[in-house]
This record gives structure tokens, sequence and C-alpha cells, in this order.
């Protein structure tokens, strides 16, 4: 049940984060990370990487082969997810498309792609 509710709930609270970002409704988590310096660089990281952590639990650390590397599946889909987030923020006027955010996105689903279930 765990394999389930881990990702679906993270999945959903990311959700939650995206649609206040997009609306504009900051509140105290947003001045928060903001007054840390790379905050949001920080966040971004730390809640995509989490989210592929417990994607690729889910997922039962599923890999998949491309290019001579094992890719773990939830990595991807995440990956996937995030990408298309950021390329939606250029339709809000309350966000930032910014390519350095996506950069922190993939660095944090790396990182958080070697910790696997012992």
């Amino acid at each position: 049940m765990m394999h389930i509710i881990l990702p679906a709930g993270f999945f959903l609270f990311i959700c939650y984060i995206i649609i206040l970002a997009d609306s504009a409704s900051y509140n105290f988590a947003f001045s928060l990370v903001g007054n840390i310096p790379y905050g949001d660089k920080i966040a971004h990281a730390l809640l995509y990487g989490i989210m592929a952590l417990f994607l690729n639990y889910g997922l039962g650390f599923k890999t998949v082969p491309f290019l001579g590397f094992s890719l773990q599946i939830g990595g991807v889909l995440v990956l996937l997810f995030a990408g298309v987030e950021e390329l939606s923020q250029y339709f809000f006027p309350s966000r930032t498309l910014d390519l350095y955010d996506f950069l922190a996105d993939i660095v944090g689903v790396v990182l958080f792609s070697f910790m696997k279930k012992r």
C-alpha cells in the first residue's frame, strides 16, 4: 500500500505547490525559500528529487536501458513532468520560465536516484 500512497501523496503535494505558484498565492513557505540564497533551486532539487525517489520506490526501482545507461523509470517520468511544468510557466504572468530551475530538477532527480531499496 505504501508503494502507492507515498508517490501519489507527494505528487498531490507538488501539484498543490504548483497551483499556489501559478495563481501567485504566495505564503510563508514561498517567503522563507525566497530569503535563502539559491533557496528556489534547492527547493526544486529537493522536491523533484524526493518525488523521483518515491515514484522509483512505487515502481520497484525498475529501469530501462538508454545509451548504455540504466535509467530508473520513475526518474524519467518525474523529469518529463518537471519539463512540462517548467514550460507551462511561459503562459502564466506570475511565473518565469527558468532553465536553471529545470537544471536543479535534473540534479535532484539524479542525486535521489542513487538511493535504492535495500
